[in-house]
C-alpha cells in the first residue's frame, strides 16, 4: 500500500498479478460521517487456473470508508492486473474484498461477484466483513440472478 500515490496523474503499466498490484489510498474528506460508496466492474476478466480460458464478472463492491477512500486508478489497475491471473471465481472475489480491507482499513465493505456461466453454471460469490451500520442506506446490488435466454 503506497501513501504517495504513485499511479495518481500518471501514466501507470498494468501489474502483472494481483499480489503485486498497488492500491493506493487516499484521505476520506467525510470521516466524521457513514455514508456508502459503490464501485461497479461490469466486465471484470480473470482465468480459470484449470483451463486457462477466460472467466467473466460483474462486480458490485460496496464500502463505508473510515480514514481512506480508495484511489480510483490504482482499483482499475489492480482489477486489470486479474486479466492474465488463474484463480477460481470464490478466490478471485474474495482475494479482492480482502486486499480492500488490508488497505482502507473500512467500517464496512461488501463485494458481490456474478459470475457469467461456462459450462453451464454460473456462479455468484458474495462477501462481506459483518452488517453494515445501522442508519445507512444500503441498496440493492441491482445485478439480476442469471436467466440464460428464458
Amino acid at each position: 500500500m503506497s501513501m504517495d500515490n504513485p499511479v495518481l496523474g500518471r501514466p501507470a503499466e498494468i501489474p502483472a498479478d494481483p499480489e503485486t498490484a498497488v492500491l493506493d489510498r487516499v484521505p476520506n474528506p467525510h470521516s466524521d460521517i457513514d455514508y456508502l460508496i459503490r464501485f461497479t466492474v461490469p466486465e471484470f476478466t480473470a482465468l480459470c487456473p484449470m483451463t486457462g480460458q477466460p472467466d467473466f464478472a460483474h462486480l458490485v463492491i460496496d464500502y463505508i470508508a473510515d480514514q481512506w477512500l480508495i484511489e480510483s486508478k490504482s482499483l482499475k489497475l489492480f482489477m486489470y492486473s486479474f486479466r492474465n491471473h488463474g484463480s477460481f471465481h470464490e478466490a478471485s472475489t474474495v482475494m479482492i474484498g480482502k486486499r480492500l480491507v488490508e488497505t482502507l482499513q473500512p467500517r464496512w465493505l461488501r463485494i458481490g461477484g456474478y459470475w457469467y456461466p461456462r459450462g453451464g453454471i454460473p456462479i455468484d460469490v458474495f462477501w462481506q466483513t459483518g452488517a453494515a451500520p445501522a442508519g445507512v442506506w444500503v441498496p440493492d446490488q441491482g445485478v439480476p440472478n442469471y436467466r440464460g435466454r428464458g
